[in-house]
């Protein structure tokens, strides 16, 4: 029976870290090959056999007799396209189950495809044991006919440019789905053997597993936790309900996503110790023999993982110690003194032999892990500390160490427990205890090696912090164990000597920095200088510093000439540094992103350029860069000094001082715009009167000028007066500094600083890293300077600030797929669509209070707009049969649709309130298109863009993200073209978009101030307010009013 282990309190961003039992083996799929009576798909890498079924499968609500089996890891329901229509680009325009989507190749007579229709007693109950074990609460299923289809050894498809075929790499994976049916009902289950899976990714497009019901409905399964992770109670094996008929709402995800805590319960198949279990040979016949399964193991006793859940920051984790589990084990032949991993191979090398990481892993051959795959490393702290002026030094010994690494990013996430607050706080500015982790993790630039590519896990690290100006000296000593049985890191950590004192209750910000690693035999050193802030509970700031030394000693292999040839010296390249002290947990934790490349970077890149902190580094050639002050300064770019006002900045300011709320305008009231020089823009618009005209150097009308709404005077003809110095005509609408364009990836949210209305490419980051999420829409709270977002794979919808904090789910429950999101910054309401539940909702910031808006002729509404000043809401729904764009009251009544004729897949919506345009980005026509909601005048803004997803607007330019692309496009409203375009680092899907402006947009509504004199919601509209209830009112003294008084 297992025992009762120690509980490890982990940081909740250490997602899916659980008890590590053995996942499903090649042994424990269902029997497949010739013997089993398959039938094998052609050879190719993109083969496609159509079979009529026996029983229909039923796929959401419909049901199908036909399915199509492809080389490329999916079954299709209706005949695929080809692949370059979906490969990398989900969700397919036709129904598909993806057991393992890729580019996958089987043309060297290698891998193979089997595929059968079965309804034999042993494999259904084999096939109803899985779901019966997934759906425990449910009532027992017995199918009564099943498809199974393996891949296996099937190989990554090599890219056109290097030639056709396989990739050369001799990575390969073996795969199973199998599609379990009743009468009216389907399941699909899933089985990932962890040993036969080698390759997550392709050389040329992403890998995805899912249900796709077409452009309509998709379900994705995270294909970087299918080995790790199970919904079925076994590692590797994935239970889904996935139709019933005639009715179908969406996708059913196994229950059970706990591991069985004894290894008792449950048989596991043929094993010897110290070796794995022998397979066929691919290239031999008796691939075509039925593989031995066990015989039914015994339900499982699942124990539920336990969570805090008045704690979100932390999870607890039983620990296991007698569990078997699949190691990093290691080849019993000797390669000049070393042992190497079973993922590395011996190689020659002219003076000797040396372990190497095979294709698809890195490592020092020792140690290897696989590529792109999030590290885990545990350990133990102890240490003796003295804190300020404390004569009785603070001792602790065995608190834990978690660490947690997003290697793709190169971010790196440490939590120590059980650090009492009397020495908490004050070791906030010892990031260095988890830096060592991210320079072994950090982020590859080409011809550079992060640590654990050279000298693998095993290492001693000796490290001398000296805090200025006090001289306070602590030494940190590490060593590093390597892997562990669970495939986890190791270390213990030991610290000693004396720190300043931090205020309790006071943060800590650390600020970008540089190490220099210098590299030779056996011994590595690295130094540099930390600044730091302290921020106190009074407001008040602390600037502080401290000298950094380390030396790391390992033992390397003599005659790896790779390793030599690398650069003796590297610069490691530190930003994005979090910190923070956990009181009421006693958690300390530290985050970091780490980028280890060449010590001759250009200094834009690595802020050691001196320019003034008002100016702009411009990069050149090599290390050649120069500085410019921004728009509103003067100088050489090392020093800037404020322009003198300007008549055009002091008529704007006045304006906007006049405001009875501080810097905005009184509703209605006109706001000058000046250009880059702080001169009168030549077209000036008045956002309320929809009108525009031209103006002389004075900011006078220039008769005959202006125009109704919607249309633009062409001022270029009146600029004659421009002074000789002046730059072209700069954009319309120029923001103050600080604002930012915000966008979604894969698991984080970017921003790009502006310039006027141009990106600053080079200064792009990341804002908020959220590993295993998928972020579809964000909307950004100029007043709080808060980031909202909706994710789908929780699905949740969740804030934080953008000053610093972590992440706050609002909304947790009642949601199936959140995707827009929009915020009214005067009523302090969030409004989102759900696209599955067919409807608009609204909620107080916080999430305290709910309520339905809109719930009927919807179907797939995603983007959603408020324009506050005027009391009304937009949104698109891109219902393939019948697309539309409507508005309505920010109350929800008065709906109408704005559009409908000649949609295709609108996508992002933005509105721009100083000219009244709502315009649309169309995946569908390909085009971009504006009107004037209120006039319903509607023209075409440009046409032949990709495949664009999220849209926003400032002044004259529209942003969009563009799936096909992978990028950022900018464009430019007035001229009708693209002028720019931005693309991540990682080219991943791109989705919601939003402008952070740095200051709030002018205007008012009836609900600004005091709520509007309602109890509860204050939902604007064009003539005044709707007070309403939450959803959840009853009891609450809530007072429903329409109107003003």
């Amino acid at each position: 029976m297992g025992r009762q282990g120690q509980r490890w309190p982990v940081w909740i961003l250490l997602l899916g870290l659980s008890v590590c039992v053995s996942g499903i083996t090649r042994e424990e799929l269902f029997p497949f090959g010739r013997n089993a009576g398959d039938r094998a798909l052609d050879e190719g890498s993109d083969e496609t056999q159509e079979i009529s079924l026996q029983k229909p499968v039923t796929f959401y609500s419909g049901q199908f007799s036909q399915i199509y089996i492809n080389t490329n890891g999916f079954v299709g329901l209706e005949k695929p396209a080809g692949e370059s229509e979906y490969l990398g680009n989900m969700p397919a325009g036709f129904g598909m189950i993806a057991a393992l989507q890729g580019d996958l190749d089987t043309s060297d007579g290698e891998g193979k495809v089997f595929f059968r229709q079965d309804s034999s007693p042993a494999l259904l109950q084999q096939a109803a044991d899985h779901i019966n074990r997934a759906f425990p609460e449910d009532d027992v299923v017995n199918p009564i006919s099943a498809v199974v289809v393996t891949w296996v050894d099937v190989a990554s498809h090599r890219a056109e440019s290097r030639g056709d075929g396989p990739e050369p790499s001799g990575r390969r994976n073996t795969f199973q789905l199998v599609i379990a049916s009743l009468e009216t009902q389907s399941y699909a289950i899933l089985l990932y053997p962890r040993e036969a899976m080698q390759f997550q990714s392709t050389s040329s497009y992403t890998m995805h597993a899912g249900f796709s019901k077409g452009q309509d409905k998709y379900f994705s399964i995270w294909v970087l936790l299918v080995l790790e992770q199970t919904n079925s109670g076994k590692r590797g094996v994935w239970v889904y309900e996935i139709g019933t008929f005639p009715h179908f709402t969406d996708i059913a995800p196994g229950e059970v996503p706990e591991l069985p805590l004894d290894s008792h319960q449950f048989q596991t198949p043929r094993k010897h110790s110290h070796q794995h279990p022998v397979y066929p040979d691919v290239q031999q016949e008796n691939l075509d023999g039925v593989y031995d399964r066990p015989e039914h193991p015994p339900p499982i006793q699942v124990q539920t993982v336990q969570y805090r859940p008045e704690r979100p920051a932390v999870v607890e984790i039983e620990n296991e110690d007698n569990i078997e589990v699949d190691v990093f084990t290691y080849n019993s032949g000797d390669c000049g003194g070393q042992k190497c991993s079973k993922f590395g191979e011996c190689s020659s090398f002219q003076s000797g032999r040396c372990c190497q990481c095979k294709p698809g892993y890195y490592g020092n051959g020792v140690q290897c892990v696989p590529d792109g795959i999030p590290q885990r490393m545990n350990g133990k702290v102890s240490g003796r500390v003295v804190v300020g002026n404390s004569q009785v030094p603070v001792d602790f010994a065995s608190n834990d160490l978690h660490s947690y690494v997003v290697v793709n990013d190169g971010r790196a996430y440490v939590a120590i427990s059980a650090i009492p607050p009397i020495v908490g706080f004050s070791l906030q500015p010892l990031s260095s205890v988890g830096g060592i982790i991210g320079w072994a993790f950090a982020l590859q630039q080409p011809g550079f090696k992060n640590g654990f590519s050279i000298i693998g896990g095993v290492f001693r690290r000796q490290a001398e912090v000296t805090f200025q100006p006090g001289g306070e000296r602590l030494t940190i000593s590490q060593e590093f164990k390597g892997i562990d049985e669970h495939d986890h890191l190791m270390v213990d950590t030991r610290l000693e000597g004396k720190i300043p004192e931090v205020p309790q209750g006071a943060t800590v910000q650390i600020e970008p920095y540089t190490e220099i690693y210098q590299y030779s035999t056996n011994l590595i050193t690295a130094s540099s200088t930390r600044e730091y802030v302290i921020n106190l509970q009074d407001q008040s700031t602390q600037s502080r510093s401290f000298k950094f030394r380390e030396t790391i000693t390992f033992e390397g292999c003599q005659h790896d000439e790779v390793v030599r040839a690398l650069p003796s010296t590297q610069m490691l390249s530190v930003d994005q540094v979090f910190v923070m002290y956990d009181r009421g947990e006693e958690l300390l934790r530290y985050a970091m992103t780490n980028k280890i490349g060449d010590v001759n970077e250009n200094p834009c890149f690595t802020g050691r350029h001196g320019c003034d902190t008002n100016a702009v580094c411009r990069p050149g050639q090599g290390n050649q860069f120069t500085c410019e002050c921004a728009a509103g300064f003067t100088g050489d770019g090392r020093a800037c000094n404020e322009y003198e006002k300007t008549r055009c900045q002091l008529h704007r300011e006045s304006v906007l001082g006049a405001g009875p709320r501080g810097p905005r305008p009184v509703p209605g009231q006109y706001v000058p715009t000046c250009d880059a020089q702080g001169e009168y823009d030549p077209m000036q618009c008045h956002a309320s009167a929809g009108q525009c005209w031209c103006v002389d150097r004075n900011g006078l009308e220039i008769s005959g000028t202006r125009t109704g709404p919607g249309r633009f005077p062409e001022c270029e003809s009146y600029t004659c007066f421009t002074h000789k110095d002046s730059v072209p005509k700069p954009a319309e609408l120029p923001l103050p500094p600080g604002s930012h364009i915000l966008f979604a990836q894969s698991g984080k949210i970017e921003y790009i600083p502006l310039e006027g209305h141009n990106l600053k490419k080079n200064e792009a980051k990341t804002a908020l890293h959220l590993p295993e999420k998928v972020v579809i829409g964000i909307a950004y709270d100029c007043v709080e300077k808060m980031v909202y977002w909706t994710d789908i794979s929780t699905p949740a919808i969740s804030r934080a600030s953008l000053q610093g904090g972590e992440p706050v789910h609002i909304i947790k429950s009642d949601l199936s797929s959140p995707e827009g999101i929009a915020i009214d910054h005067l009523g302090r309401n969030v409004f989102w669509t759900d696209s599955m539940k067919d409807r608009i909702e609204v909620s107080s910031l916080d999430g305290s209070q709910r309520r339905v808006l809109i719930n009927t002729d919807l179907v797939n509404p995603r983007a959603i707009l408020t324009d506050p000043t005027n009391g009304y809401i937009y949104w698109a729904d891109w219902n393939r049969d019948a697309p539309k764009i409507e508005m309505a009251y920010m109350d929800g009544t008065n709906r109408r649709v704005l559009a409908k004729d000649g949609l295709g897949l609108p996508n992002g919506l933005t509105y721009d309130p100083q000219t009244s345009l709502l315009c649309w980005a169309d995946a569908g026509t390909h085009k971009v298109e504006c009107m004037n909601p209120q006039q319903g005048s509607r023209r075409q803004l440009m046409e032949g863009i990709r495949y664009p997803f999220g849209l926003t607007t400032d002044g004259r330019n529209l942003y969009y993200t563009d799936w096909t692309r992978g990028a950022v496009v900018v464009v430019d409203r007035h001229a009708r073209r693209e002028v720019d375009e931005f693309q991540p680092q990682k080219r991943t899907r791109l989705y919601g978009i939003t402008t952070a402006h740095a200051h709030c947009p002018s205007g008012q509504n009836y609900c600004s101030s005091n709520n509007g004199g309602c109890t509860h919601f204050c939902l604007a509209t064009p003539a005044g307010r709707s007070c309403r209830c939450p959803d959840n009112a009853v009891g609450l003294g809530c007072v429903e009013r329409e109107g003003w008084n």
